[in-house]
């Protein structure tokens, strides 16, 4: 009885120092988030999202910063998912189970805790030096899908483990192949689970700066990009170029640039989220 009673203390201990170390990071985030919008909502306006960098922090935009970011987040998406999503559903639904499979899911879930730059590393040996491409937007794109690739597989195979196998006993009931039951049942109905993953994914490659910085990728770029080849800047990079500067007016810009990078992630993030929930309820109709 003595242990129970204890053990209920414990809980109410735990439930109530997670409830006030969520309330102090909600705090923490808010004051972050208002000194940022305080700060650097006076420097946003056309100019600002139009202009090429410059010396002056007056004159200096963010152009080049947020159409490299573009350049390279379409270009990623396009090589990562896929690839992942492909890998995912092979590994699931076709891969046989046995000790080289479980072998090779466990180093893809490894993979996915690497650190960022060491992929950097190995997209500056293979990308830059072997491939010659450079520190080219293409460089980039192929890093960032390497570093992403795990994420993706890893949601593929959890979305497609949480589909029941009566669904699948179903369809093959009814006659359909294979891939006719993977392709028209399983995926739809774990569609949701697969766009989270993408989604957690594409998030991450928007905010990453070290492996582009090992590629090659520039802080200062005075024309924006027009083909895979040229070189770039994102929004990461040209933000740690202006805060790391001793002027306030560098500074005003550096945070109105978090502004701009926090709103496209959001805005990403919410119309991918809102495909997902209309997906989800096209398949329950």
């Amino acid at each position: 009885m003595n242990s129970v009673k204890l053990n209920r203390k414990i809980d109410s201990a735990f439930k109530y120092v997670g409830i006030i170390c969520t309330f102090f990071g909600i705090v923490m985030l808010c004051i972050f988030i208002g000194n940022i919008l305080f700060v650097g909502i006076q420097r946003i306006d056309w100019g600002f999202l139009t202009s090429l960098p410059s010396r002056h922090a007056g004159k200096a935009g963010i152009l080049t910063a947020w159409s490299g970011t573009a350049w390279i987040l379409v270009m990623t998406a396009l090589i990562a998912i896929p690839l992942g999503v492909a890998a995912g559903i092979y590994l699931q639904e076709y891969g046989r189970k046995n000790r080289l499979a479980y072998f090779i899911e466990l180093n893809i879930a490894n993979l996915a805790g690497v650190p960022s730059i060491i992929y950097g590393l190995l997209g500056l040996e293979i990308f830059v030096r072997l491939l010659h491409f450079g520190g080219s937007l293409l460089a980039g794109a192929f890093t960032l899908a390497l570093l992403i690739l795990p994420i993706i597989i890893v949601a593929t195979r959890e979305a497609l483990k949480a589909v029941p196998n009566s669904l699948r006993e179903a369809s093959y009931g009814m006659g359909a192949t294979k891939w006719q039951t993977t392709w028209y049942q399983v995926l739809p109905a774990a569609s949701g689970g697969i766009l989270t993953g993408i989604i957690l994914a594409l998030s991450r490659t928007v905010g990453e700066t070290a492996p582009l910085i090992v590629i090659g990728a520039l802080a200062y770029v005075p024309f924006v990009p027009k083909s895979p080849m040229d070189e770039f800047t994102v929004l990461p990079i040209q933000i740690f170029n202006w805060v790391s500067r001793p002027q306030k007016d560098f500074l005003i810009n550096g945070a109105a640039a978090i502004i701009v990078l926090l709103v496209l992630t959001f805005l990403m993030n919410g119309i991918a989220v809102y495909l997902r929930n209309r997906w989800q309820k096209k398949i329950s109709w």
